[in-house]
């Protein structure tokens, strides 16, 4: 079980990914935005970021950067559904493990979490 931190404004998407995150026995903090989530940051201990890129107010760029700042270690898995987004966060390969396209299924969203995590946990017994 990880704990994950999830900030996605669109209510509907992130109520879809935390259910899915919950059920595949991961404990879930859902988040409408980059400035909750990076409150929330500050406030507990999370191993995975998994944020939406295009967000009000802090992009998931922006979220990224701080929390790879505020959380050394942490595993940042972004989403969007913008093509212009993915290019622009696949310049960042040195922190974000992944981008998934969205739209996604429950089946592709548990399993990019897991793979990021296992990356994550590997990375770590490498270092």
């Amino acid at each position: 079980m990880a704990n994950i931190l999830l900030a996605e404004d669109d209510a509907a998407v992130r109520e879809f990914v935390q259910r899915a995150l919950i059920h595949s026995g991961h404990k879930v903090t859902a988040v409408a935005d980059g400035h909750g989530a990076a409150k929330a940051l500050a406030k507990s201990g999370f191993d995975l970021l998994l944020s939406d890129i295009v967000m009000p107010g802090m992009d998931g760029i922006d979220l990224a950067l701080g929390a790879a700042e505020a959380c050394p270690g942490i595993a940042v898995l972004l989403m969007t559904g913008y093509a212009a987004e993915r290019r622009r966060a696949h310049r960042m390969d040195e922190l974000v493990y992944r981008v998934i396209a969205k739209p996604f299924s429950l089946r592709e969203i548990c399993a990019a979490v897991n793979e990021t995590l296992a990356l994550r946990n590997a990375d770590r017994s490498v270092a």
